[in-house]
């Protein structure tokens, strides 16, 4: 596990971090999201010792990270880091290389990771005359080749496709099951909340929301409800003590002041009819995000 425990840091005399504390689990996809200026880069920087914090420690597996244990980090920045004019193959075999794999074995990862990827086709072109996504998969392909113990990828679906999107999560889940655990920042708050186990909410440089992405739904659920009936619900609009939010025909979204109201709902609608189904409405990350965040 990677604990990130009370980090402070302070540029200036302005605070970016304070007191910053989650974990990022063994075989554990964990969604890293926050606005701009939020946090989030500053908070990986430090955990891949780039910066140093000014208080708080960053341990694996219960022990204090050193610059060893750094070199067994997969790491995507934001910012394209792969040398422009190297082909593709050639700058990954150069960095599984740099991390002390072996010639044979760094090209055979490195032609692996550009199937998977869906760049085979490019293998052999130079960095800079892939398109800006294939250039995102290059730099993905450049964080895992060394088979990383530990995932910490800035923005990694930026730029990418839906089917794009869905072969790179292929790949990251593949380093998750073998146990790595990874952290990933991203503004598609829609990709965090269909992929990820886990989820930190960050806002001016606190955590404001941290947990597995069903726990947090349910603590943000409140009395929201949705009802789905055979027929016309149109009734609702003459109960007390309860709002609708979204109506269409047979369905309607509505929030009630205590869960005995809601349940005399469902009783009025049994009495009237087919209840095709009843339940809390979970709400989506981004409702959570902008709760949580004001």
């Amino acid at each position: 596990m990677l604990e990130i425990d009370h980090v402070t840091k302070t540029f200036g005399g302005r605070t970016a971090l304070s007191e910053v504390t989650f974990d990022v689990g063994r075989g554990r996809l964990t969604g890293f999201v926050g606005g701009n200026g939020a946090g989030k880069t500053t908070t990986m920087r430090i955990i891949l010792g780039v910066l140093s914090a000014d208080s708080g420690a960053v341990r694996l597996g219960g022990d204090p990270l050193g610059p060893a244990d750094r070199r067994r980090f997969g790491y995507m920045p934001e910012e394209r880091g792969l040398y422009a004019k190297m082909k593709v193959t050639e700058q990954l075999v150069y960095l599984a290389r740099l991390h002390g794999v072996g010639a044979k074995q760094a090209t055979t990862d490195a032609k692996d990771l550009i199937e998977r990827l869906g760049l085979g086709e490019r293998a052999n072109d130079t960095v800079e005359s892939l398109s800006l996504g294939n250039q995102q998969r290059a730099q993905i392909a450049a964080a895992l080749v060394h088979r990383p113990e530990v995932l910490i990828l800035d923005e990694p679906f930026s730029g990418l496709d839906p089917m794009a999107v869905d072969t790179v999560l292929g790949v990251l889940t593949d380093a998750a099951r073998q146990g790595a655990p990874v952290l990933f920042s991203s503004h598609q708050l829609d990709v965090v909340e269909r992929l990820c186990d886990d989820i930190v909410v960050i806002a001016g440089g606190t955590v404001r929301a941290s947990g597995s992405r069903e726990r947090l739904q349910n603590e943000n659920a409140g009395n929201s409800y949705e009802l789905l009936v055979a027929d016309d619900v149109g009734w609702i609009r003459e109960l007390p003590d309860v709002r609708i939010v979204a109506f269409d025909a047979g369905y309607v979204h509505f929030e009630a002041d205590s869960p005995r109201i809601a349940q005399a709902v469902l009783r009025r609608a049994t009495e009237r009819g087919t209840v095709v189904s009843f339940s809390p409405r979970r709400p989506s990350l981004t409702e959570i995000f902008t709760e949580v965040v004001r």
